[in-house]
């Protein structure tokens, strides 16, 4: 089932309704990705391959905001496009590859390559989307975000009652504060990202922040930490699904292996500290996806089985680059992102 999903959809697509399955309502716990998400998983958007593709989704975003129609002065869409505005994939492919190909620049695509492509446009998109909220939000102007600038759906009374409960105002503002890394009550374009894209960061309290809503959805007894059967119940299976899929087939340390390699103290429990190593495969942000999507697309591309991809192999899978991304671009309620809470 697992292949026959990963061949239909995307990687990342699997990942997502694999864990979905797996942990049910625990994955309503999780952080919100982005502010103005009104939805309740906490999944990013399925990565985008081509960088034409992200402009185009712009184009359209900034078509709608001002209610205007198509943008004639683009030659990109001349170019790329058929006259059914479907991506010309095959020219498409044609032209990137020797952008892809570059270390060494020897008529292959191998992993890394692909791997510093994707995660090179998932940057760029976690930095525009940060860019769009910052304007958005920034009332005064100065570049920087207070807390009532960032959530203004708080109300003086919601800051000063401070109640912690999952979505609150305390809530949020404990990563607030995290994000804050000079401490002096605003955050600037990079405490904004980090307060934004939490998965994706390394702020080391804002990962422990991560880490502690997701051992709550995890923890059956309430003790604050996992033993043993709670890691196997909540945990084990999304890590070695991940590993199966990055690995291709390499020993994965079974349960027990991995659990008491990550217990640290001995104590047979796992705690945010221990599970700090495997967060990108308990909590994966954009990065993460855009690596597991490097090496799906490796997989599925690679026909003789030499770990590379000619210009011939990614033509002869040209659906796994370009899964009908254009067409879920350009659906109305493809992004929700500037929608309030």
């Amino acid at each position: 089932m697992v292949r026959a999903v990963v061949f239909m959809l995307l990687a990342t697509a699997f990942i997502f309704f694999t864990l979905k399955k797996q942990h049910g309502q625990t994955q309503n716990r999780r952080p919100t990705r982005r502010l103005g998400y009104k939805i309740n998983i906490n999944i990013p958007p399925a990565p985008v391959f081509d960088p034409l593709v992200t402009k185009m989704e712009r184009l359209h975003q900034a078509h709608e905001k001002e209610g205007g129609g198509e943008n004639d002065g683009d030659n990109d869409r001349d170019d790329y496009f058929t006259d059914e505005g479907k991506l010309n994939v095959t020219l498409r492919l044609i032209v990137l590859f020797p952008l892809l190909d570059t270390a060494p620049k020897d008529g292959f695509v191998c992993l890394k390559e692909l791997e510093t492509w994707n995660l090179q446009q998932a940057e760029e998109r976690l930095i525009y989307r940060t860019i769009e909220e910052l304007r958005l939000r920034d009332r005064d102007g100065d570049g920087m975000l207070s807390f009532s600038e960032c959530l203004p759906r708080f109300s003086k009374e919601d800051i000063e009652k401070n109640e912690t409960g999952h979505g609150e105002a305390g809530w949020w503002n404990q990563q607030f504060i995290n994000a804050d890394a000079d401490k002096n009550g605003l955050l600037d374009f990079d405490e904004f990202n980090n307060f934004l894209h939490p998965e994706d960061s390394n702020n080391e309290e804002i990962q422990k922040w991560v880490l502690r809503e997701k051992i709550r959805g995890m923890d059956s007894n309430g003790d604050g930490k996992l033993d043993f059967t709670e890691f196997v119940k909540h945990t084990y299976d999304t890590y070695r699904i991940y590993m199966e899929f990055e690995t291709l087939g390499a020993q994965i340390p079974t349960a027990e292996e991995k659990f008491a390699d990550l217990d640290t103290n001995n104590d047979e429990f796992l705690v945010v500290e221990e599970l700090r190593p495997i967060i990108r495969y308990l909590q994966p942000g954009e990065l993460s996806y855009a690596k597991y999507y490097s090496h799906y697309l490796i997989r599925e591309a690679d026909d003789v089985k030499d770990g590379k991809l000619s210009l011939e192999e990614m033509l002869n899978h040209e659906h796994s680059f370009y899964n009908t991304v254009f067409d879920d671009i350009m659906d109305d309620d493809y992004d929700d992102f500037h929608d309030e809470l």
